[in-house]
């Protein structure tokens, strides 16, 4: 396949990962968008701004008056059978927190992009995980980007997961604030006929109409609550059935990299494999080229997908591994990082499961380079080669801490 004849209908375009959230946008033809400005998340509505403005994409812009009031609209919006888009980060999260329950409860197939930002006081714009980490049990699919083209190419994704029947949940498409959001990228976009063919309008399984009422959301008692939480759980097993057949769909139409739950890159004959997420999952390719110049067998896994957690697919990987050297951009305070926890519950089953060393990196915007990485992985060698951890949670990088 070529990209370079425009007269096929493909583009390449040099965007930003929130101007790589908009054209997915635009080429899914979302039909309600509802915008409100975060830092560093406002040029993504902005852009879609754009489109509707000059007609490119015919969609309802609804300018609200706060994040909890972006998602209601979004609600609102997919309730009654359309497309729904919305963005925020950090701060705007949590203030919507009460209706993200809603939206996963209710079942509706709302794409949101969500910039990570760290979470306030002290102020900071920069990028963790700690505001997507903190919904993580909501009944809502996290995806984890490394790049702008992957998060085009996920919120396309998403919405064919999340629209099929079988599942009916909620997704946030995740990236980077100022590493990708405002970094500069090529991004490879499909005809919108190729698109518009693998990704039909939405068809709902049901939907709020006037002229056919029924009720929906009311009161539900012990009775018959459970049973509605089970089977939000039941959908979301199926979202890890579907994922990867999404994920190879989208590969064989478009010549582009399709979902999968993890990434792995040296890992053939690894004795340990760093396990970590987003950007520094692209990082620590050359820590382990370094690594492996030095006669360490060092892998590297990116786990792409949070939720639903990919625990047969860490089983698979972690298979006559020694250890598992895991980084986190996050920190569940009085515990440790939220990925090295789900992958210790993952593990806990094996037979002759790994050891795990867990460090905390890159809170707050941190720089976590290759060099850092290499720190760190060395340091878990050490211990594999000790055969213990002698310390879980590890944090690098504080000023006047060291490693243990």
């Amino acid at each position: 396949m070529s990209l370079l004849a425009k007269e096929e209908g493909w583009r390449t375009i040099i965007v930003t990962g929130n101007h790589a959230a908009a054209w997915a946008a635009r080429v899914a033809k979302v039909q309600v968008v509802a915008a409100y400005p975060i830092t560093p998340q406002t040029t993504i509505v902005e852009k879609i701004a754009e489109f509707v403005e000059k007609g490119e994409l015919k969609a309802q812009y609804i300018r609200v008056e706060s994040e909890h009031s972006a998602m209601t609209a979004c609600i609102g919006a997919s309730a009654v059978g359309a497309r729904a888009f919305t963005a925020t980060s950090a701060h705007g999260l949590a203030l919507m927190h009460e209706c993200l329950w809603w939206a996963a409860a209710s079942r509706l197939p709302i794409v949101m992009a969500v910039v990570n930002r760290a979470m306030g006081p002290g102020w900071n714009i920069w990028t963790d995980y700690g505001d997507t980490m903190a919904q993580r049990d909501l009944g809502w699919l996290q995806v984890y980007c490394a790049d702008n083209q992957e998060v085009f190419n996920s919120i396309l994704q998403a919405y064919k997961l999340c629209e099929d029947h079988r599942v009916l949940l909620p997704c946030m498409v995740d990236l980077e604030a100022f590493i990708l959001s405002h970094t500069y990228m090529p991004v490879k976009v499909p005809p919108q006929d190729e698109v518009d063919d693998w990704l039909p309008p939405y068809e709902p399984a049901w939907k709020l109409d006037p002229e056919d009422p029924i009720t929906h959301g009311a009161l539900v008692f012990p009775a018959h609550y459970m049973e509605f939480r089970y089977l939000m759980q039941e959908a979301m097993e199926r979202a890890r059935e579907l994922l990867p057949k999404v994920g190879e769909d989208f590969s064989k139409r478009f010549g582009l990299k399709g979902l999968d739950f993890l990434e792995t890159y040296r890992c053939e004959d690894a004795e340990m494999i760093i396990l970590t997420m987003g950007t520094m999952g692209v990082e620590a390719r050359i820590t382990v080229d370094r690594l492996r110049e030095k006669g360490l067998k060092v892998g590297l896994a990116r786990l792409i997908v949070f939720r639903p957690f990919p625990v047969e697919q860490l089983r698979r990987l972690a298979e006559g591994v020694r250890m598992l050297c895991v980084i986190d951009r996050h920190i569940s305070y009085g515990a440790e990082g939220a990925l090295a926890m789900e992958t210790k519950r993952a593990l806990y089953n094996m037979e002759e499961r790994p050891l795990v060393a867990s460090f905390i990196a890159g809170i707050g915007g941190r720089d976590v380079t290759y060099k850092d990485m290499e720190v760190i992985a060395l340091k878990a060698h050490e211990w594999m080669e000790r055969g213990r951890v002698p310390v879980e949670g590890v944090w690098y990088g504080v000023r006047g801490v060291g490693l243990p």
